[in-house]
């Protein structure tokens, strides 16, 4: 590389999804300012004017946004460099596309743009009848229209080449050997950048050798586009990990590295912040330190700045658009305000009045505050001494819960390990892994079937249950802190994941709490399966498909990972859903159900009843008549099937699973109607007590054996209204079916 000509690290705004807003682009400048970074790339690829309609010029407005953002950058010391990408339908032959091609890039030069990128990515390397007879190949049509662009811009100083064979695995037959590769070498103005991502489109690592490879065929050094970051390929995976597996050896092999990060402008705050320490090492010449470079390290000092960012709100100048508007156009340069639904990251729907001032949003706080006291007073109308009540001092505790609170440092340390990097897991997400993976392994140790296990083993087993668990409650305390804390940009750009993950650590809970003793089939699959663990959990899914794959080969991350260990793991749509438009701290638990909860499961079909009723109670001489007709048999009967559901003030909601409806059927008949024609005697004489056996009995009535041939199970589902996150009862669901399944149903 030329000795004198600086090397371009950075950012590039290339993802697919939403581009970023004006203003998270101005505090992404202060970002690259304080960690030394020195250029920003403009390619977005769902900004319509940058790739579907490159053709369509700027309207004044577009140009005065791309004026200022440009102006904005050179403030912050930075090269700002914009990409085209014509590749999808240009005609390279085409007079007429050239010169379109022209007008573009020089009406952003006429704004103040300097530098250039013109990118052919992601598109067929076929030509058209016209283009196969004007050029000899694919390669020679991109490199004449690059070759003749840059000369056209007057051969400014930074001019960058995507191109289509962009990474190893891409190329064909090989990157030494690649005519494509070939051709752009020999035929590309020397001063022209190649841009290269490594072995692959997204890569583990990036070497000497391998960097070295492609420069000899490209007759350059490339500029790395760098995706370690990216997450647009996969919506349930988020990226927080440091820059790692490029040694800042690596720089005197580069034109440039630029890293291309999470779609969530939030989240990349340690990855940018890493690259910055990664970067200033790779220029530093001491003797004794020279390229010492440590993730790890590195990492830890970006934990610390994040812990003082997370702990400010969202500042002016700094707007979250809400996350709900989504079907507004992602144009090139929209910035926030053109967003009226949008205040200072409250995120707000139609013409409701929303809070423009501290003292606003603190009444409205307030206001929240005494609406859940209301909720805990009415719930089931009942007082502190009555079973399943909530106390004054419980109530207290629980209204506190919605204050704003930042995260503390062992949170953020969590939130990163389970949202770390695509081919490597961070320690929180390794361990909890490696303990699911084991005690579904070993699941027969606590098989109540099992008489031959030694006890230190059974304990052994829930040693590590407990540890499990205590991750599981970590992680839905972080989802609640994250939905509480102060800066409201973080929440709305990391909630989606946190909540992902929050909904399958339920799952995965009521899972390992339903195996505690449970008595397992020998022939259901974790039966069987048991021995057929022995992945140590320290690396991705991705790996174990193979070592060569990309990351999106296995989609979910940390979550999916999880879910593929549960019985059901290839169900997706199971844990496939949309994250509330209206974020709750509320906290949850799904467990195996207990004798001690018949009441409050009672009490909670009859408020089911009265609602859909709308009337007074109409049995006030059988209080549990409802509970009787709706829960009892399944509770009386299969109790191993029931699961509860209950947040901060108790239980509200459950599911109950009868595996086989014809046996259970008679089972009812022999069993259950006795019992209830002993508690509803019939010889007093009330023309009600008739009424009720005969409901009971209407109740255990026959199915067709057409339907039960092919459903012959039958789940029972209730929840209390005021459950305003319906993931968590399809949460309830997943891990009765779940249960199911471990046990060969």
């Amino acid at each position: 590389m030329d000795g004198t000509r600086e090397l371009l690290c950075g950012v590039v705004e290339g993802f697919y999804g939403r581009p970023w807003s004006m203003e998270q682009r101005k505090v992404l400048f202060q970002w690259m300012q304080r960690w030394g970074l020195n250029t920003y790339l403009y390619g977005p690829k769902d900004d319509l004017k940058h790739r579907l309609l490159w053709r369509e010029i700027y309207s004044p407005g577009e140009e005065g946004q791309l004026r200022t953002l440009i102006v904005e950058s050179e403030k912050r010391g930075l090269r700002f460099v914009y990409s085209l990408s014509p590749g999808q339908d240009i005609v390279f032959s085409s007079p007429c596309d050239i010169k379109l091609l022209k007008r573009k890039l020089l009406q952003v030069s006429e704004l103040g743009c300097q530098a250039f990128a013109i990118l052919f990515d992601d598109i067929d390397h076929s030509l058209c009848q016209a283009d196969s007879q004007a050029f000899s190949s694919f390669a020679h049509a991109q490199v004449s229209v690059a070759n003749e662009i840059y000369q056209f811009l007057g051969e400014p100083p930074v001019f960058l080449f995507c191109p289509t064979e962009y990474c190893g695995s891409l190329c064909s037959p090989s990157v030494s050997k690649s005519p494509y590769l070939m051709t752009v070498g020999e035929a590309l103005l020397p001063n022209i950048s190649v841009i290269w991502t490594g072995n692959k489109v997204i890569s583990r690592e990036l070497t000497v050798e391998g960097l070295s490879e492609v420069e000899s065929v490209l007759q350059r050094p490339p500029v790395v586009w760098d995706n370690l970051h990216a997450n647009d390929y996969d919506s349930r995976r988020l990226f927080l990990g440091p820059f790692k597996g490029r040694q800042p050896q690596l720089v005197t092999h580069l034109q440039g590295l630029l890293l291309n990060p999470n779609c969530e402008f939030e989240a990349n705050y340690i990855p940018l912040h890493t690259l910055g320490t990664w970067y200033r090492t790779g220029r530093e010449e001491r003797k004794d330190m020279q390229y010492q470079y440590c993730p790890e390290r590195a990492l830890s000092a970006a934990l610390q700045d994040w812990m003082d960012e997370l702990r400010k709100p969202l500042q002016p100048g700094r707007r979250q658009e809400d996350p709900r508007s989504s079907g507004s156009r992602p144009g090139v340069l929209e910035c926030a305000d053109c967003h009226p639904n949008t205040i200072e990251g409250q995120c707000v729907q139609g013409d409701s009045p929303s809070p423009s001032s501290p003292e606003e949003e603190e009444e409205v706080r307030r206001e929240e505050e005494e609406g859940r006291e209301t909720k805990l007073n009415h719930r089931f109308h009942q007082g502190p001494g009555e079973p399943g009540g909530v106390t004054e001092e419980k109530a207290q505790d629980i209204v506190l819960c919605g204050g704003k609170a930042p995260l503390s440092d062992s949170q953020v340390r969590l939130l990163v390990g389970l949202h770390y990097l695509p081919h490597e897991h961070g320690p929180s997400a390794q361990g909890l892994l490696q303990d699911l993976t084991w005690l579904k392994a070993n699941c027969h140790l606590v098989s109540a079937n099992d008489k031959k296990a030694p006890p230190q083993k059974a304990e052994e087993w829930r040693s590590r249950a407990a540890r499990f668990l205590g991750v599981c409650e970590e992680i839905a305390t972080l989802h609640s802190t994250v939905v509480s804390g102060v800066n409201r940009a973080v929440l709305y750009d990391l909630y989606p994941y946190v909540w992902d993950l929050r909904n399958t650590a339920l799952v995965a809970k009521a899972f390992i709490c339903w195996l505690d003793g449970r008595v397992l089939s020998d022939d259901s699959p974790l039966g069987s399966w048991r021995n057929c663990f022995h992945w140590c959990g320290t690396t991705t899914g991705a790996e174990l498909l193979g070592v060569e794959s990309e990351p999106w080969v296995f989609k979910g991350g940390v979550s999916g990972e999880v879910q593929m260990l549960l019985p059901i793991g290839s169900n997706s749509e199971l844990f496939s859903h949309p994250p509330p438009l209206f974020p709750t701290s509320r906290l949850y638990n799904i467990r195996p159900y207990q004798n001690k909860d018949k009441v409050e499961l009672y009490r909670i079909v009859h408020q089911l009843h009265q609602r859909a009723h709308g009337s007074p109670d109409s049995t006030p001489r059988h209080p549990d008549l409802i509970g009787d007709r709706c829960l009892g048999p399944c509770l009386a009967l299969c109790p191993e099937y029931s699961v509860v559901l209950e947040d901060e003030l108790g239980v509200c909601g459950c599911v109950l699973g009868v595996v086989d409806v014809r046996s259970f059927t008679k089972r009812c008949q022999n069993c259950w109607m006795p019992a209830m024609k002993d508690k509803y005697p019939s010889h007093t004489g009330h023309v009600n007590t008739k009424v009720v056996v005969q409901q009971l009995e209407e109740d255990q009535g026959q199915y067709p054996d057409s339907l039960l041939y092919h459903f012959p199970s039958q789940l029972h589902l209730d929840a209390l209204p005021d459950l305003v996150d319906v993931s968590v009862t399809r949460c309830l669901l997943t891990a009765l079916l779940t249960a199911l399944k471990a046990n060969g149903e």
